[in-house]
């Protein structure tokens, strides 16, 4: 891809990409029905408040803003959204059967470039789509962090922190996506071990990030003494086990592989949990 057209990226809004694209001029009236969802839409998750909101304001006074559209390469007599999918959402549920639209030509990279520069200024992404998003630049377009970082108008180690959380198992993913936990906290999290467990109790102490960051602090001075002695597998072992489930977890083996066990609970409730798992198992 053209360089100078990287470089100009974010900075110049939407508008100034798709004045990179082949377009019709005009403002056309497509039936709602005519329209599909993009699939290089980065954002799965939209909030009902705001979606509600803009329905009413849709009832109101209309679409101000036509949606991007191209013609479809999968279904015939369909266009394909690239910017503006929120709208369309909008527009079903406010009860209307056509939209205005901009039909443009856009190949694959332009639709994706389209959909994470719309989502990101509009700050409507949460952390993991945008990092998925920029994850699709780099494995299916060839992109490098460095390309990524220019085009989106952020630093290069914002987009490198985005991809780092990629690498959190899926149910603190999960979390993040729910809101439950925010890019701050996630951050904290990456290159931890036992992050689930850990993610779950900043959770339920309802630990602001700089309170999450003292926590996890302490949490990783208490262990360090023994993760520094302890045999990679054997930390791997207990990670696992502390994962599934939710109580940490000590293995100590000795040179003739002999050892104990240690399960660590903190109320009746969790060693109760400790003897029914025993006891279902065994």
């Amino acid at each position: 891809m053209d360089s100078n057209k990287i470089k100009k990226g974010l900075g110049r809004g939407l508008s100034s990409l798709i004045g990179e694209t082949k377009k019709d001029t005009n403002i056309n009236k497509l039936l709602i029905s005519e329209l599909v969802s993009n699939k290089f839409q980065p954002r799965k998750f939209f909030k009902k408040e705001s979606l509600e909101e803009l329905t009413n304001s849709i009832k109101e006074r209309g679409i101000i803003q036509p949606i991007i559209v191209r013609k479809s390469n999968v279904e015939k007599l369909k266009y394909e959204i690239i910017a503006g999918e929120r709208r369309w959402l909008a527009a079903q549920k406010a009860g209307l059967h056509d939209v205005p639209v901009v039909i443009t030509e856009a190949n694959d990279l332009k639709s994706l470039e389209f959909a994470i520069v719309e989502n990101v200024q509009r700050e409507d992404l949460n952390a993991v789509e945008e990092a998925q998003g920029y994850k699709r630049l780099i494995n299916e377009f060839s992109y490098d962090q460095e390309k990524v970082a220019t085009f989106i108008g952020k630093s290069r180690s914002h987009i490198a922190n985005c991809l780092r959380l990629l690498t959190l198992p899926i149910e603190v993913l999960k979390l993040i996506e729910e809101k439950k936990l925010t890019a701050g906290h996630a951050k904290i999290l990456v290159g931890l071990q036992n992050i689930t467990f850990i993610a779950n109790k900043i959770i339920e102490r309802n630990l602001s990030v700089r309170q999450a960051e003292k926590f996890v602090k302490i949490f990783k001075t208490r262990k360090q003494s023994f993760q520094n002695q302890k045999d990679t597998n054997l930390q791997a072992l207990e990670s696992s086990i502390t994962n599934k489930i939710g109580l940490n977890v000590s293995i100590k083996n000795k040179k003739n592989n002999t050892g104990f066990i240690t399960f660590e609970y903190k109320d009746m409730d969790q060693l109760n949990k400790i003897i029914e798992i025993i006891k279902s198992n065994y």
